[in-house]
């Protein structure tokens, strides 16, 4: 069958910030090699993407459109994440109908005689959602499965399944998380050599026989071989064992990042302004970083889903008091549970000199800046690819979940 002389694909990511962001720069470059772009956000997100952006950032392009679906939750908080376990079971029972809709839609306009929308011919799902592999089945189209997470990672949750008939998982009971337990050798993880249990995302500490979070992950990364392919956003050299056991298991496998660094090689202006960060990103802090020397400043983000308790955030912040290094320390409204974040009046004395606190940064530019010395953050793996192709000088990972 011959290919049509432009092809429109339907981006639809997995409705949190990271995921976001990384199938945004993934539908960039595709647009910059010609392809016609529908992206699909859900209509909560899409309402956060307003309000951080202004009206005017999505109007993106005649060929780079968004478009909207329903999440089938109730009401909650519009300026901070929703449920991630709510998040997880709607996608599954909720999403498939009116994206189904929305394609439908698309390639009906496509017919009009005025119309500049393509038909479309191809999908390209987040690798959690893969219910989109039923929908391009209906259409008889391509469906490419984008992973945000890295191709270790993905590779875990494949074992999930084995873990379990295996007696591994779950956990008998919470004496398991401190007897040594945990430190049980996996060894038979393709591509993953001395592997421990604790070494494995955290879901397999799970003492729940029915752990709806854990079931999720195992199902999505068990109907990840119905995609046409699966992209990671990862490079060869860095994951190269697991990325080519990966292939023996899936239909084709291609490493395409750091995405970042993909991006600033492009030079089209016009697509800068769409952006994709769910809270209003405070660039004072790069003046802050302006007023610091080269390599002297600590970049603190926990990323948009992790949370702590009051305890633990004095803690932590004492623990940045005592480092004597300068920082930025990203705080969300909502990091702290069910409480607004307060800090100990004396960690503020003692810190206003060599401390910036906001509460969202443009991520790109605070990694580029010649000041940022390191990156402390939670396991997110769209943020460690960022810091690798940034012009910081260290990668300073710290791995706190």
């Amino acid at each position: 069958m011959a290919l049509p002389n432009v092809l429109h694909a339907v981006c639809i990511p997995f409705p949190a910030q990271s995921h976001i962001k990384g199938m945004l720069k993934l539908a960039k470059l595709l647009h910059h090699r010609g392809f016609h772009i529908t992206f699909v956000n859900t209509e909560f997100n899409h309402k956060r993407l307003l309000k951080a952006r202004a009206l005017n950032s999505l109007d993106g392009l005649p060929d780079f459109q968004f478009k909207t679906i329903p999440d089938g939750l109730p009401p909650s908080d519009p300026d901070a994440t929703q449920d991630i376990s709510s998040l997880f079971d709607s996608s599954t029972k909720n999403f498939l109908g009116p994206f189904r809709d929305l394609l439908a839609k698309l390639n009906h306009a496509s017919t009009a005689a005025s119309s500049n929308v393509l038909p479309v011919t191809c999908i390209i799902g987040d690798a959690f959602l893969t219910f989109t592999t039923t929908a391009a089945e209906e259409l008889g189209i391509p469906v490419v499965l984008f992973s945000t997470v890295s191709a270790s990672r993905y590779m875990a949750y494949k074992q999930y399944r084995p873990l379990m008939e295996r007696g591994l998982t779950p956990l008998k009971d919470a004496s398991c998380l401190t007897n040594g337990y945990l430190h049980t050798i996996i060894d038979w993880i393709p591509g993953m050599k001395d592997m421990r249990l604790r070494d494995l995302p955290s879901l397999v500490r799970t003492m729940d026989p029915n752990d709806a979070l854990f079931g999720f992950a195992m199902g999505e990364a068990e109907r990840g071989s119905k995609a046409s392919a699966i992209i990671f956003h990862t490079f060869h050299e860095l994951e190269q064992n697991v990325l080519d056991a990966l292939s023996s298991m899936l239909p084709r496998v291609y490493a395409i990042g750091p995405l970042e660094l993909l991006l600033k090689q492009l030079t089209d202006d016009h697509l800068k302004s769409i952006g994709a960060s769910l809270w209003k990103e405070e660039h004072e802090c790069l003046e802050w970083l302006n007023s610091k020397e080269p390599n002297s400043v600590v970049y603190v983000n926990f990323g948009s889903i992790t949370v702590m308790t009051p305890q633990q955030l004095v803690e932590f912040s004492w623990g940045l008091a005592n480092s004597n290094h300068s920082f930025l320390w990203i705080i969300r409204p909502d990091l702290v549970v069910g409480e607004s974040a307060i800090l100990p009046p004396e960690f503020v004395a003692e810190t206003k000199e060599r401390g910036l606190i906001a509460s969202w940064c443009p991520q790109e530019q605070v990694l580029n800046h010649p000041s940022t010395a390191g990156f402390l953050t939670h396991c997110g793996w769209n943020s460690t690819l960022e810091s690798l192709s940034s012009g910081s000088t260290h990668a300073l990972l710290a791995i706190l979940c």
